[in-house]
């Protein structure tokens, strides 16, 4: 079972390196779901993984929904084509309908931009799949557009809640296409994810640090929001779940 950290800085990729991470999805503002991280992340990242994990960029230029414009789409080819020339080892897409399929037309693009950029770049489709009308149905077309892997929580808030869907996904899947199973998961998750027989695991690990003080004023954020607070990888948090996993490929309980 593959670990992937979701991180949004160079110290946050160093730390999933460190602590034994296989991949880390590179992005910014976690907060809003994950958005396209800048080439100066991307670059600073490079340095500080230093060959340790693979880094696959979240290509997504807003936050929202996943219909996009043809700006939009514009957007993102250029995302695609400059941060896997920067090194990133594959990329992370995702767009539908508005009726809720798979935007095909758009998909294409991105990928025929990922290939050319990097023939052997791995493609990952993200949570789209999870407001997707029919996942299984989404599924099967992801395998015929040669998608490397889909990160999905089997289409429930939770991967938790979505177990059942994660396991028939691997199931229909027959190994042709990785399914990593992520959104609200747990340490505590881990263990069910494996024994269903889930490849990867997807978690942003994160906690959060804020120096809010007495005359801190807010710069533009919501009212009952803090206006220092922003989010890093949690070390240890990446250190037991890299714990639970070997234990449970070894058959032993964690240390």
């Amino acid at each position: 079972m593959k670990l992937e950290i979701a991180v949004v800085s160079a110290a946050g990729a160093g730390t999933a390196a460190s602590e034994g991470a296989d991949r880390i999805e590179l992005c910014s503002s976690l907060e809003l779901g994950g958005i396209t991280p800048s080439q100066g992340l991307m670059e600073a990242s490079v340095e500080h993984v230093a060959g340790r994990l693979q880094i696959h960029p979240l290509i997504r230029c807003r936050p929202g929904d996943f219909h996009y414009s043809a700006s939009d789409v514009d957007t993102m080819v250029h995302e695609v084509r400059h941060l896997l020339a920067q090194g990133a080892h594959g990329v992370v897409v995702g767009a539908l309908t508005a009726e809720g399929d798979v935007d095909v037309h758009a998909i294409r693009r991105l990928l025929d931009s990922a290939r050319q950029a990097s023939p052997e770049a791995q493609l990952t489709f993200h949570r789209a799949i999870d407001q997707s009308r029919d996942p299984m149905a989404t599924l099967d077309e992801l395998l015929e557009l040669g998608f490397t892997r889909v990160l999905t929580s089997g289409h429930e808030p939770t991967a938790g809640e979505g177990l059942a869907t994660l396991s028939e996904m691997v199931e229909r899947a027959g190994g042709a296409i990785e399914i990593m199973a992520g959104g609200g998961l747990t340490l505590g998750d881990i263990p069910a994810m494996h024994a269903a027989g889930l490849s990867a695991v997807h978690l942003s690990a994160k906690r959060t640090v804020s120096t809010l003080g007495e005359r801190t004023i807010s710069l533009g954020a919501q009212d009952d929001a803090d206006p220092t607070a922003y989010t890093v990888t949690d070390r240890d948090t990446v250190r037991m779940l890299r714990a639970e996993i070997n234990a449970l490929e070894l058959g032993a309980p964690p240390e």
